[in-house]
């Protein structure tokens, strides 16, 4: 008897060893970086100046990763002035805790470090990464970060030959801080002096006759949007901002502030060199960039005119933009077909309207969202939220309709429910584009139109096969509609992705709010939290 309990103990401590082994193996990866920020001097637009560099780098390191994988990344500042990076277009799935904006993160000081943890959870595409803090953004510290499928989880094209990230953006020959403080003054920042492609004016990319390329455009740019075309080639859009796409074949495509697009380019021309060609859009004047695209068998340099861009201003745009539509029949990250969820049969729990404008503030130049111009508070809105401490912001301090009064500033907060289904547009009665993001989620870009949005509009939403995205564009007098399914809890940053309107107040803080608080909904305060303002002396 004895020796068959010693016999039944050994094979349950195998099968719970076998179990043990099993649960640790099927662990999602952990990736592992230490990146240091510094200043150096580079020549981006061929006079030198000062430039963010990250481990040495402009731009910074590409982060390629894979759907579900965990990133452990310790960031050294040794700047000399508070930093901190934002991953646009991750998800952060409960974890507004590592999303790096000041509503919910202490900036990390000069000569320390912080260590991001968050998972790149459910997600394939392109996105990137840039500073939230001042006016880093104007001096670089932004990068790719590319989320590669999983093993067995198709993609709805065959695996390109190549891969090329191309980070592309205006930009200010003036140093960062002499821009910040330009908008402290109350002025508008001037027209940016150039385009780069990756930190350059000027950049290469090879690639073998009669293969196919990806190509993952993002625009880092502070503020115009750009047109990218590639001489003697059509581009076939397959992915924006992790929504794989219906592949039309396009000649030129509009890419707007903060956001992102994946196209695939076959090379089936003569061997030779070919321009590729970003310009800026929507202004009088027209900044222009270009890289060359090389067959690897060419001889001959790149020549001829360059290809030209459209003529047709905002209506072309506008109409492009409606060709986007969602693959139905591709898988996601997940191995579910992406049209499972049918957000247009879902009535929205309420509509949030929400008008920008420029007004003038104790005679400043501010940028204001229903009338409030927003200001950083000295304490993270999360961390007095999660301590409850008073006199940080107030919940409801915007109303989610236009108002008529005059313009103030506030630490502006609007709460709303967790796993509500909302509807938000975004009406823009400036003369002049817009570009929107909202942090930790993505959302349906149902419908864009000319002039005052009502009710009516409704009729003409795209209920079927509508993208997901992180950044929307609202043409000049027009609006734009999107869905959100609020089903991430926490403290999510909403902004024009155009800087200066940002650092100027164009923005706000959703606060995904649920009564039942478990770790089902949202994860706990990190233990390396960084305290600081009001928070200084609590614990974690």
């Amino acid at each position: 008897m004895a020796r068959g309990r010693a016999v039944i103990l050994q094979l349950i401590c195998v099968v719970l060893a076998v179990l043990s082994f099993s649960l640790v193996n099927a662990d999602d990866p952990y990736r592992f970086y230490t990146w240091t920020v510094t200043y150096g001097t580079l020549s981006p637009l061929g006079s030198p100046q000062q430039v963010i560099l990250i481990n040495g780098q402009f731009p910074g390191p590409r982060l390629d990763v894979v759907t579900n994988d965990n990133i452990i990344l310790n960031l050294i500042n040794k700047l000399d002035e508070p930093f901190l990076l934002t991953w646009n277009g991750v998800k952060q799935r409960k974890n507004s805790w590592q999303d790096g904006v000041l509503g919910t993160n202490c900036a990390i000081p000069p000569n320390t470090n912080y260590t991001y943890k968050f998972q790149t959870k459910d997600q394939i595409g392109s996105f990137n990464y840039f500073p939230s803090t001042a006016m880093h953004r104007a001096a670089g510290g932004y990068g790719g970060l590319n989320i590669y499928e999983r093993p067995r989880i198709p993609i709805p094209f065959p695996n390109p030959d190549g891969d090329f990230t191309l980070l592309i953006g205006d930009w200010f020959k003036t140093n960062h801080k002499t821009l910040r403080e330009t908008l402290d003054s109350g002025k508008s920042l001037p027209f940016p002096d150039g385009v780069l492609i990756n930190g350059q004016a000027h950049s290469t990319f090879s690639g073998d006759q009669g293969k196919t390329y990806m190509f993952r455009i993002s625009n880092v740019g502070m503020s115009t949007s750009f047109n990218f075309r590639i001489q003697g080639h059509t581009i076939k859009l397959v992915e924006v901002e992790g929504s794989h796409t219906i592949q039309n074949i396009y000649d030129s495509l509009d890419v707007h502030v903060g956001q992102s697009i994946a196209v695939l380019v076959t090379l089936n021309q003569a061997p030779k060199d070919y321009y590729i060609v970003a310009s800026t859009r929507f202004n009088r004047q027209v900044l222009t960039a270009t890289a060359t695209l090389h067959y690897t068998n060419s001889q001959t340099p790149v020549s001829g005119p360059l290809p030209a861009g459209p003529q047709n201003q905002f209506h072309w745009s506008m109409t492009q933009a409606r060709t986007y539509r969602w693959n139905l029949t591709a898988n996601a990250a997940r191995p579910n077909p992406q049209g499972s969820f049918h957000y247009g049969q879902i009535i929205p729990a309420k509509t949030i309207v929400l008008a920008n404008s420029a007004p003038l503030i104790n005679g400043k130049l501010r940028y204001a969202v229903n009338s409030v111009s927003y200001v950083n508070s000295d304490t993270p809105l999360k961390l007095a939220d999660y301590f409850n401490i008073p006199g940080v912001f107030s919940w409801n301090s915007i109303q989610g309709t236009p108002s008529s009064g005059p313009s103030y500033v506030a630490t502006s907060v609007m709460q709303v429910n967790h796993h509500d289904f909302i509807e938000v547009i975004f009406q823009n009665n400036e003369n002049v584009m817009q570009s929107w993001h909202l942090d930790g989620y993505d959302f349906w870009v149902v419908g864009f139109g000319s002039g005052q949005w009502s009710q009516a509009k409704k009729r003409t939403y795209n209920l079927v096969d509508s993208l997901t995205r992180h950044t929307t564009q609202v043409y000049p007098n027009s609006w734009t509609a999107i869905y959100v399914s609020l089903d991430n809890q926490g403290m999510w940053n909403m902004r024009s992705a155009i800087w200066e309107r940002q650092y100027l107040g164009q923005q706000f803080y959703l606060r995904v709010w649920n009564q039942v608080q478990n770790l089902a909904n949202e994860y706990g305060i990190p233990s390396n939290a960084l305290l600081c303002g009001k928070a200084v002396g609590h614990r974690p």
